[in-house]
């Protein structure tokens, strides 16, 4: 019980933690959470409150007399078969209620629609009236209900970000919906819930919550071509994926990079993390992921290219420069 108590004391400790709530749907599940929370509180309180009565009331004494039996006392038969049905009635009437809210489709004309499609193992975010594709870290405005719509392209997958919303299955072949609206600005962890196979651990996701104006910015930016180069070891780097496997699985808008087997890539060098949020994306790690991706996520499906070490050093720069 200590354990599970610390574990709600502080958010930022535990990011994935549905207890400490960002939206209008993850506030309606953590409301009926303590609902039914206080009503097993009070159920545990009134049976422990009896039995310890019980215990001590009727306790076997040396030489005291022996307690009556009760037998056939039909109210107490009716107490204990009523209360427990009423206390159920008193849970099922609220969870009815929520089930009906947050199952239902969007009813905000000016949601922002936003497709999220799993793959082993990363995620794809695509904004069809925005024009926009990204992976694995999707933007969102802060107070605009977020339409969201679920595919897998693969296998069974799970979309949960536990601060802003329950977990919806991803079934090949059918499209299922979820929707929230954060109420403040920040990074949600999210995590596929569903096992996928062999790097599903690892198939992370992040949900940024942005102000409007930051949003508008970030939608702006997102919908450019990937930036021009400066630096030499940057053209070098683009080269170098050109002329690689790269090119036929990634897509680099504004370039001859047009693959779609893995994650879109345009804007790599702005995301917080790579590998569907295996590693911090720095330089260091980016380097270390081109080199031996395997080692980094066993099982990805990311073929390891061979390149000398300065290959992998101007790939790396030029990714990074994709802003």
């Amino acid at each position: 019980m200590g354990l599970v108590a610390l574990q709600g004391c502080s958010g930022d400790s535990y990011p994935q933690s549905a207890m400490h709530p960002s939206s209008d749907f993850a506030t309606r599940l953590d409301d009926l959470f303590d609902q039914i929370f206080w009503w097993a509180v009070g159920v545990f309180v009134v049976v422990e409150a009896v039995l310890i009565y019980v215990i001590v009331r009727f306790r076997e004494r040396p030489g005291g007399p022996r307690p009556q039996e009760i037998h056939g006392h039909v109210l107490m038969e009716i107490g204990w078969t009523l209360a427990p049905a009423l206390i159920l009635v008193a849970i099922a009437i609220p969870t009815i209620q929520t089930i009906f809210v947050v199952d239902r489709p969007p009813t905000d004309e000016n949601a922002l629609v936003v497709e999220a499609i799993g793959r082993q193992w990363w995620w794809e975010f695509r904004y069809p009236e925005l024009g926009i594709v990204t992976a694995n870290e999707a933007h969102i405005p802060v107070g605009r209900t977020i339409d969201l719509r679920l595919r897998s392209a693969d296998v069974l997958h799970s979309f949960w970000v536990p601060k802003l919303g329950g977990k919806r299955d991803l079934v090949p072949g059918r499209e299922n919906q979820l929707w929230f609206t954060a109420d403040s600005a920040g990074v949600y962890w999210g995590q596929c819930a569903e096992y996928c196979g062999t790097a599903h651990a690892w198939m992370g996701m992040r949900v940024i919550a942005d102000e409007p104006a930051d949003f508008e910015a970030w939608v702006a930016s997102e919908g450019a071509d990937a930036v021009a180069l400066t630096q030499p070891a940057e053209r070098a780097g683009q080269a170098v994926f050109m002329s690689n496997a790269c090119v036929s699985c990634h897509r680099i808008q504004g370039t001859a990079a047009v693959g779609v087997f893995g994650p879109d890539l345009t804007h790599f060098g702005s995301r917080l993390t790579l590998g569907a949020g295996v590693l911090e994306n720095t330089e260091a790690n980016l380097i270390r992921w081109i080199d031996s991706t395997q080692h980094v996520k066993p099982g990805n499906l990311m073929p390891e290219v061979q390149l000398s070490d300065q290959q992998v050093a101007q790939l790396a720069a030029y990714l990074r420069a994709l802003r």
